[in-house]
């Protein structure tokens, strides 16, 4: 090893390939290394969730501290400077700091603060040409410089929900494979299944191990069995979101999980209703002209009208965009890309960083 301790101070808003190849480089060289995460207050991808996805990427010697600097920047002001210095230098720690690796140009004054060697990392973005601005300004053309964290935090998540038998499964398989067919960063969209269903079939098999002749209408269920499954749907989601495209579909939610908790229980608990997470968008599927399909899992036909009024009330209540599917198969899924065309045309907000009053060159001069 070169250097017994390496310093990194960055905003990784959000972090992306060539903050992990810096922080390897880093890595490779020094005997362990304090990585300064510092972005203003202001900005809208939380503190807490860059470092979650940055230490999943890292080794052991490699240590990440969190704290905001709301400080302003001027790189003429030596003033300036040593506010930013007293926040670094608190969470970089006591112990000396040997070398400062940086792809920016204020790397090289940085580390002279610090009384350490500067380290400058593919400054021109040779090796890994992207940066934070860049992805900001178009997150899905730079989809593959993202890893899991940033992705499932920045994928657009649409959720399909409706009543028993009206096609939410079929649309939210659908939609996936109409995006896959873009090809590119789209090729890896991701739908996510049920889960009630899933339980349901479990419900349904442990009692027929004792009576081979129990039928969907048996299984009951408790408020326990809703939190479960609104806790595993917010899982699969979360995990498909991190694997996928700048578009994940859910075939219902934890909202959905509510309606499901009324309709069995008589009300929704506020156990599962603190579960309950606003997607992008809401698809609701519509039961009118869509034939009940009895596949052994379903037991309320009798409820879909009931179901579907329930569900457009909480949409029409709740601050989540949201779409009403109708009429046959062909017209929902144009109205439901339709809409996911325009979710996507909006593109991505980002609160602006703070930005320099002096540039790194005028500075130096």
């Amino acid at each position: 090893m070169r250097y017994r301790h390496g310093l990194i101070v960055g905003k990784f808003y959000p972090p992306h390939e060539g903050h992990h190849a810096l922080i390897d480089a880093a890595a490779a060289v020094c005997e362990r290394v304090t990585v300064v995460v510092a972005p203003s207050s202001a900005e809208s991808i939380p503190l807490a969730g860059r470092l979650a996805w940055l230490r999943a990427e890292h080794g052991p010697n490699v240590r990440f501290a969190g704290v905001h600097d709301d400080h302003p920047i001027d790189y003429a002001d030596p003033a300036v400077w040593e506010l930013h210095m007293a926040v670094f230098r608190e969470a970089a720690g006591a112990d000396r700091v040997d070398a400062v690796f940086s792809s920016e140009a204020y790397g090289a004054e940085l580390a002279r603060r610090f009384h350490a060697e500067a380290v400058l990392v593919d400054p021109d973005r040779l090796r890994v040409p992207v940066s934070g601005t860049a992805i900001r300004a178009d997150p899905a053309a730079h989809w593959d410089r993202l890893r899991a964290g940033a992705r499932g935090h920045l994928a657009r998540r649409v959720i399909v929900v409706g009543a028993e038998s009206t096609g939410t499964t079929t649309m939210a398989r659908a939609l996936a494979r109409h995006y896959r067919t873009r090809g590119g960063v789209w090729a890896g969209t991701r739908w996510v299944p049920e889960f009630g269903r899933e339980l349901t079939e479990r419900k349904l098999a442990e009692l027929r191990v004792d009576r081979p002749e129990a039928t969907v209408f048996d299984v009951t269920w408790d408020r326990a069995d809703f939190v479960t499954v609104a806790v595993e749907q917010s899982a699969d989601e979360d995990a498909a979101a991190r694997a996928g495209s700048p578009v994940v579909f859910g075939d219902t939610d934890a909202f959905a999980t509510t309606v499901w908790e009324e309709r069995y229980l008589g009300s929704a608990s506020p156990a599962v209703g603190e579960l309950v997470r606003a997607p992008d968008l809401y698809l609701l599927t519509d039961c009118a002209d869509v034939p009940f399909e009895d596949d052994g899992l379903r037991d309320g036909e009798h409820l879909r009208q009931w179901m579907t009024g329930r569900f457009r009330a909480g949409l029409a209540a709740g601050g989540t965009p949201w779409v009403e599917l109708t009429g046959p198969y062909g017209r929902r899924l144009r109205t439901a890309i339709r809409a996911v065309d325009d979710l996507l045309a909006e593109g991505w907000r980002f609160t602006e960083p703070l930005r320099p009053k002096t540039p790194v060159a005028a500075a130096d001069q």
